[in-house]
């Protein structure tokens, strides 16, 4: 089964979504869904944790290349996996459409939009986005295919 739809909905969904939180929200100011779970638009120049948003700039172009060349990666290995793999292809393909949704926001504006805040209390889970998601599933899924994997090969020896 090619997988690439999954990929390819994870990016419209994700980028249909920041749309939404650009047009919907105000920068920094919290909009209360839930006890502990505000929609709250806010501009990511960094990685992950906003590491490397103070850089200067050079991250912007560091991180287009990187989430470039591992989106090929993982198209690549996309491609070579056998279809009883279905739980680390779900896996892959979660974590690239995520890493693509990522990537058009930095190419297209230098920054990736977050709108998802999650707190309890004073403490606040740093803003996300649809893609972070995915990529958390996907890495889930990849993990979970390690022991069910390991499981197969204990159980057939």
């Amino acid at each position: 089964m090619n997988w690439l739809w999954l990929s390819t909905l994870v990016v419209i969904l994700d980028q249909l979504t920041k749309q939404i939180a650009e047009n919907s929200l105000l920068l920094h100011k919290p909009l209360a869904v839930l006890p502990g779970f505000n929609w709250t638009l806010m501009y990511n120049e960094g990685a992950a944790f906003s590491f490397l948003s103070q850089a200067g700039g050079w991250q912007r172009w560091f991180f287009i290349i990187l989430s470039s060349v591992i989106s090929i990666a993982l198209i690549i290995w996309l491609r070579q996996l056998k279809k009883d793999q279905q739980v680390l292809s779900a896996g892959i393909a979660f974590i690239l459409g995520g890493a693509i949704g990522n990537l058009i926001d930095r190419s297209l504006f230098g920054h990736v939009i977050d709108f998802i805040q999650i707190y309890y209390g004073e403490l606040y889970w740093p803003a996300f986005n649809l893609a972070d998601s995915a990529i958390t599933l996907g890495a889930g899924l990849l993990i979970l295919d390690i022991f069910l994997e390991h499981r197969k090969t204990t159980n057939s020896d």
